[in-house]
C-alpha cells in the first residue's frame, strides 16, 4: 500500500476541490519554475514559494515538468536578454553591490541564461495566469469527471478505502 500512495496522492490531487484560480495560479508558478534552469537559489525560492502558497500543486508541478523542456528552446533569446540586461550600464553599479552581498550569488543572477529566463517568466506569469484561468473554469469540470470514471484511479481509492477498514 505505502507504494500506491503516492499514485493515489496525484490522483487525488488532479480531482480534488481546487478553484480555478488556484490551478491557474499553480500553472503560472509552475511555468517559472520550469523555465529557469535549476541549481541555484533562484529555483528554490520559486520552488518553495510553489509548495508554501494555496495553489494546486499537481498543476504547477506539471507545468513545471513540461516548461522545463520548452524553457530550453528559450535558452539563445534568454542568453540574449539576459546579457543585455547585466551589460546594459546603467544596471552594472546594481549588480556589483548584489553579487557583494553575502547570499544573492546563490542565486545565480550573474548567468545570462537565469537572468533572461527569469525575466521572460517573470513578463509571461500574468498573461499565463489570465488566460489559463478561463481555460481551466471551461475545461477542469470535463477533466476531472473524466479522472474520475479512469478505473485506474477508481482502483485507487477502492485500495484506500481497503486500507483504512472500509472507512470513508
Amino acid at each position: 500500500m505505502l507504494l500506491l500512495r503516492p499514485l493515489r496522492l496525484m490522483a487525488q490531487s488532479l480531482t480534488e476541490e481546487s478553484s480555478p484560480r488556484q490551478l491557474a495560479l499553480g500553472c503560472a508558478l509552475g511555468m517559472m519554475i520550469g523555465l529557469v534552469p535549476k541549481g541555484n537559489l533562484t529555483a528554490v525560492i520559486l520552488m518553495t514559494l510553489l509548495c508554501a502558497m494555496r495553489v494546486n500543486l499537481a498543476a504547477g508541478m506539471a507545468a513545471a515538468f513540461f516548461c522545463s523542456w520548452f524553457g530550453l528552446l528559450l535558452d539563445p533569446l534568454a542568453h540574449l536578454l539576459g546579457h543585455w540586461v547585466l551589460t546594459t550600464g546603467l544596471f552594472v553599479p546594481i549588480w556589483t553591490l548584489l553579487y557583494d552581498l553575502p547570499v544573492i550569488p546563490w542565486t545565480s543572477f550573474n548567468n545570462t541564461i537565469v537572468m533572461g529566463n527569469l525575466l521572460l517568466a517573470l513578463l509571461l506569469f500574468y498573461p499565463v495566469y489570465r488566460f489559463g484561468k478561463p481555460q481551466i473554469e471551461r475545461y477542469e469540470p470535463l477533466f476531472t469527471a473524466r479522472v474520475k470514471k479512469l478505473r485506474f484511479v477508481q482502483l485507487l481509492w477502492g485500495v484506500e478505502l481497503a486500507h483504512n477498514g472500509g472507512e470513508a
